[in-house]
């Protein structure tokens, strides 16, 4: 009884608007889901950089606009740390420097700075080139050990040692003593002859570089200030690949005559925004555009965001496949090849749709197989009224005669139920009701004349 309505549920027209509400609220529920804010987790560092006020203001210009983009920010003390959380996936993003640990799942989304090596002494000192610098002492600013790490290579590329934290005896031969000061105190250094140049990784264009360059030309006799340049930056790189070419450019820190004179060829570094490589293309491309577009907003919260840029490239092939890629969608938005929401989402709607059709669809067949069942029990039932008709006329028991009857009225009750939860047409009602009719007149007859004999 139980299958029987639910079988006759099913069968109803109500069913199918039920069934069509629930696609309709799932593809709904679908689209509300695509269109929802995207959460990404950036990794930031070093705490006591400009990075982490950097990737706050973007957040916050993010969360101002109706962008369908928002950062969850994770603070690290140093960039190992921030490229290790985007390494083993606790990051989708993270900023990083690639001399210090480039990740193996990472791809770059572009530049927050550059950093140059520059090398500066006063004028009349006579330190032009690396060589001068043996049997010198070296000042420093509170150093990290990237930095450290990017000076001492660039001294062994060019066979000197590096003495750390050198006192006031003289330097060995072919060794470079290095000294840490403040950086407030630099000119200072230079007046008391505890250094003979100073070194900072740093931003050329930063307002500290020109301050650095500004205190060792009060200290020149001659106002100059002489740059030691990387000649053979191209080897150094093949060298040491993480790093990268910088050139400060001639006349950058201004002043008369113009520091520097010329170009200043030279190594650095850059921290950069990466992704990781399994982040979806039109994503990455989406956050690379929030990047550029949100710049003159994020820049109003600190100066850093003026530096940010795209990373170099000469074709696309040679982005992908560079020591240190870009990630594809990050090119897709500086080649401008975005995808639409239609170009993002078409497969995912597409295959959305197509569900929708397969479940109307096999609704659909399952009311039309159910009312065929009907429509046989239908049939089914006039057959049995027929054999009745006959079985009565032939009949002389009265008892089989009173089973018959009850045996008609209970498939005169299934017609009925038909009727009720279907909309069956007028000819099968009208030869249901004349089948009806004749097994009761069949035995009506009969059991006249069994009274009659």
């Amino acid at each position: 009884m139980a299958t029987r309505s639910a079988l006759a549920w099913l069968l109803r027209r109500e069913a199918l608007i039920v069934a069509a509400v629930a696609v309709l609220a799932a593809g709904g529920f679908a689209a509300w889901y695509l269109l929802q804010a995207t959460v990404l987790t950036i990794a930031v560092a070093p705490r006591d950089g400009t990075e982490p006020e950097l990737i706050k203001a973007y957040a916050d210009a993010l969360e101002r606009s109706d962008e369908g983009i928002r950062f969850r920010i994770l603070s690290f003390d140093d960039v190992r740390e921030s490229a290790a959380a985007l390494q083993d996936g606790r990051a989708d993003l993270a900023v990083v420097r690639p001399d210090v640990l480039l990740p193996t799942s990472g791809l770059t989304l572009a530049i927050l700075r550059d950093q140059a090596m520059m090398l500066v002494s006063p004028e009349p000192a006579g330190i032009r080139t690396f060589a001068k610098l043996s049997g010198k002492r070296l000042g420093i600013a509170a150093h990290r050990d990237a930095d450290f790490s990017v000076l001492k290579s660039v001294l062994g590329y060019y066979g000197l040692n590096l003495e750390e934290e050198a006192g006031g005896g003289p330097v060995k031969e072919r060794s470079v003593g290095l000294v840490t000061i403040d950086q407030e105190a630099v000119a200072a250094a230079f007046r008391e002859h505890r250094i003979d140049a100073f070194v900072s990784i740093i931003a050329p264009s930063a307002p500290k570089a020109l301050a650095i360059v500004a205190a060792v030309r009060s200290v020149s006799r001659t106002g100059k200030v002489a740059f030691v340049a990387v000649e053979d930056d191209g080897a150094m790189i093949e060298r040491f690949p993480r790093l990268q070419s910088v050139t400060i450019p001639g006349g950058l820190f201004g002043g008369d005559p113009k520091l520097p004179g010329d170009d200043v060829k030279t190594v650095g570094a850059s921290y950069r925004l990466m992704a990781r490589a399994s982040l979806g293309r039109a994503l990455a491309a989406d956050v690379t555009q929030q990047l550029f577009e949100k710049r003159s907003a994020a820049a109003q919260a600190t100066a850093a965001a003026e530096y940010v840029q795209a990373p170099a490239y000469d074709t696309t092939a040679a982005a992908t496949s560079a020591r240190v890629p870009i990630h594809p969608g990050a090119l897709d938005y500086f080649e401008r090849e975005q995808h639409g929401f239609v170009d993002r989402y078409g497969d995912t709607l597409y295959l959305l749709g197509a569900i929708a059709g397969g479940l109307v669809s096999m609704l659909a067949w399952i009311r039309q197989r159910l009312a065929g069942l009907r429509r046989e029990r239908i049939d089914e039932i006039m057959d049995r009224l027929l054999d009745i008709v006959q079985a009565a006329r032939a009949s002389t028991d009265r008892s089989e005669l009173l089973a018959l009857n009850e045996e008609i009225n209970g498939l005169a009750a299934d017609v009925a139920r038909y009727a009720r939860d279907r909309e069956p047409n007028a000819q099968t009602m009208s030869a249901a009701t004349i089948v009806i009719e004749t097994a009761r007149s069949a035995v009506s007859d009969t059991r006249r004349r069994l009274a009659a004999s």
